[in-house]
């Protein structure tokens, strides 16, 4: 294939697949399968790698992200991001309307009114249709540039549509956000992963939004609306005919905003989503209501804080009184209590709420629980629903005060706390039934093991019958163990458990699930241990990162620190998890039934082992290599990158852009600093 040939292709590949994305993400219409789109994909990636002088920035190659940047540039605004003054009274919206009034005497004006989106206010900026950078609110007045992760973002266009009406330059402003679909299935995997769950999608996309990884930001399915356009050269009169534009220009625009000729329709505005709101994808915490036309936007100007032609008005946080009728407690499988308040049902946000999550010891007792108390009810972000106080007034005269338990409600092992934590654990993890189970559901689930047709209740059997004790059991059991093996099934229907027994097929596919599992790669196996805060990507990062188990597990801690997303939290996890001489037999267990504890392939990779032992910190921007591919090229030499400068440190390297503090520090430490071109000769690769 010519040059010129492979152009064409590229620019008409991605003109199909920018059509499709925006077919499926913006007007949730599937055109074509996934396995097509994945294959368009794929198909482009192969060019760019073919032809890399035609691997544009906006490509949708850009999407799956794997940029790592350690730390945001700070960016000053253009123009000043400025919140709004907001309100909960529908007074307070008449005297707003009437300070809008004497502000434009004798002057006829109208409303533009939209939902408030709860999540995470973003400023995009293109030139000659091509997004160039997105940068956080940050105080309003400087953000950080975010922009690899805001490509990630399938609804912010990285290309305009041709044949726009939009200026050379210019600014949208709009609200990242985390689908609650999202949100609850990340808190799903989480929950099953025995980790802390995560408060609301508005702080989850926050976090997201700041992380060091693309590749991760990608993976959390983000989204965005756009609600505001600004340009220099004046192309718009009204607010209204700006969210036209920047629609037909291929933004993201949610269709829920309404043009109102007086205060009266906005309010009837206000009142028809505060309960229609409820059945949108995302959070919403309010209103917005703006003067429509952008002179008398500029005549009535600013405060020191906020516009004066515009107010948010914000729908109370709803709540509901409701009787606590007891107090349960969850086991989880890192033996984590969690205590439960059993509620009277109750009409909550358009959904009945049962239970609600108390968290803690602690959290009963600030709010001074007591069985048979009435306790207000919210839902936080609209999604979690948690007690937030007591009726006192309610408050029969005889209720006991609570005790909180001291035995696992499972086995009746004496409960532990550690220092610094408010959670109370179950120490018993060999055999307290809820952390066993939980433990071998996790190791065999879809993202470790992937061990096929082998559910809770067959799992159950196992362990009733004393087949299984442990993940490792699994590959020791033979067809004999499983066939006819008899187990519990619930049926929500009869509220009852009946009996069933596993058959010739299923038992056999099970083996061979068992057995097929054998093949999963390192990351897989060291995810399926379960080790406290070690998900699935932290497992990536671990096993790129050390290759093999025995790095891992004879790793210091401050080794540990230095790996890439690899906190304090985590590495103390880990090395509580390998001081537990009964963790390491259960590894030595697996790898001599042929688990994987090794990523493979990476010495026929490597050109050598030149830098065996040396650490690296990169900074800066480089001419011949990206820093994702100066770093796979250490780690391919035997090297290793680490976040941060230390003593320990054997080099840095020095790009164009690097920032003056990290120079300054390696100079005070004595720590070599090293040009691209000094990196090349190192590997022997400086052409």
């Amino acid at each position: 294939m010519t040059r010129e040939e492979a152009k064409k292709k590229i620019d008409r590949l991605i003109d199909q697949i920018d059509y499709y994305n925006t077919r499926y993400y913006q007007d949730s219409v599937s055109e074509i399968s996934d396995y097509e789109f994945d294959r368009m994909l794929k198909s482009l990636e192969s060019l760019e790698e073919q032809f890399p002088e035609f691997k544009y920035v906006y490509s949708p190659t850009q999407r799956v992200g794997g940029t790592v940047t350690k730390s945001f540039e700070t960016v000053v605004h253009k123009n000043a991001m400025l919140s709004l003054s907001n309100t909960y009274s529908e007074q307070e919206l008449f005297d707003f309307d009437k300070r809008v009034a004497k502000g434009l005497p004798d002057q006829q004006y109208e409303y533009f009114c939209e939902l408030k989106f709860d999540g995470v206010a973003i400023s995009l900026w293109y030139e000659q249709g091509i997004l160039q950078r997105a940068v956080t609110r940050g105080d309003g007045t400087q953000g950080d540039d975010i922009t690899p992760n805001a490509k990630t973002i399938r609804s912010i266009p990285l290309k305009l549509k041709p044949g726009n009406s939009l200026p050379d330059e210019f600014e949208v402003r709009g609200e990242v956000f985390m689908p609650r679909k999202v949100f609850e299935a990340i808190n799903a995997q989480k929950e099953a992963d025995g980790e802390t769950l995560l408060a609301n999608p508005r702080n989850t996309a926050s976090g997201t939004l700041k992380m060091q990884d693309s590749s991760v930001v990608a993976g959390r399915k983000l989204d965005c609306f756009l609600y505001y356009f600004q340009s220099e050269v004046p192309v718009v009169a009204t607010h209204e005919e700006a969210i036209h534009l920047i629609e037909k220009g291929g933004f993201n625009v949610s269709g829920t905003y309404k043009k109102c000729r007086n205060m009266q329709e906005a309010i009837a505005y206000i009142k028809y989503w505060e309960q229609k709101r409820f059945e949108l994808p995302l959070d919403t915490d309010g209103i917005v209501i703006k003067v429509n036309r952008l002179e008398q936007q500029s005549q009535l100007g600013f405060t020191a804080k906020s516009p004066r032609w515009a107010i948010a008005y914000k729908y109370k946080t709803e709540g509901a009184t409701t009787r606590l009728n007891d107090i349960t407690y969850q086991v989880g499988r890192t033996g984590a209590i969690t205590p439960v308040a059993e509620l009277e049902p109750v009409l909550l946000a358009g959904t009945t709420v049962k239970r609600a999550s108390l968290h803690n010891a602690n959290e009963i007792e600030r709010l001074g629980l007591r069985i048979g108390d009435f306790v207000h009810v919210e839902k936080g972000g609209e999604i979690i629903p948690k007690v937030t106080g007591v009726d006192m007034d309610k408050r029969a005269p005889n209720l006991e005060g609570f005790k909180y338990t001291e035995q696992c409600p499972e086995c009746g092992t004496g409960l532990i706390r550690r220092e610094g934590e408010a959670v109370h654990y179950c120490p018993n993890e060999e055999a307290c039934p809820p952390q066993v189970l939980g433990r071998i559901e996790h190791f065999i689930q879809r993202k470790a093991m992937d061990i096929e047709s082998l559910g809770p209740e067959t799992i159950r059997g196992l362990l009733d019958h004393g087949r299984i004790k442990d993940p490792a059991d699994l590959y020791g059991l033979q067809f004999e163990d499983l066939n006819g093996l008899e187990f519990k099934v619930y049926s929500e229907k009869k509220a009852d458990f009946s009996v069933r027994s596993l058959r010739e097929k299923s038992a056999q596919n099970i083996i061979n699930s068992i057995r097929n599992s054998k093949e999963q790669p390192f990351e897989r196996v060291l995810f399926g241990l379960g080790i406290r805060y070690v998900g699935a990507t932290v497992s990536e990062k671990l096993a790129g990162y050390f290759k093999d188990i025995h790095a891992l597990q004879n790793s210091t801690y401050e080794e540990l620190v230095e790996a890439p997303e690899i906190g304090e939290r985590i590495a103390e996890s880990l090395r509580m998890y390998f001081d537990n001489p009964k963790n390491r037999r259960l590894i030595d267990r697996l790898m001599r039934y042929g688990l994987k504890f090794n990523v493979e392939g990476e010495k026929e990779n490597a050109g050598n082992n030149v830098l065996e032992g040396k650490t690296f910190v990169i900074s800066g921007v480089f001419e011949n290599m990206s820093r994702d591919e100066m770093e796979s090229s250490i780690k391919a030499h035997g090297g290793k990158v680490v976040s941060s400068i230390s003593s320990k440190l054997d080099y840095l390297v020095a790009g164009d852009k690097m920032g003056p503090a990290k120079l300054e520090k390696a100079q005070k430490l004595n720590i070599t600093t090293i040009s691209e071109a000094d990196f090349l000769d190192m590997i022997g690769e400086n052409d």
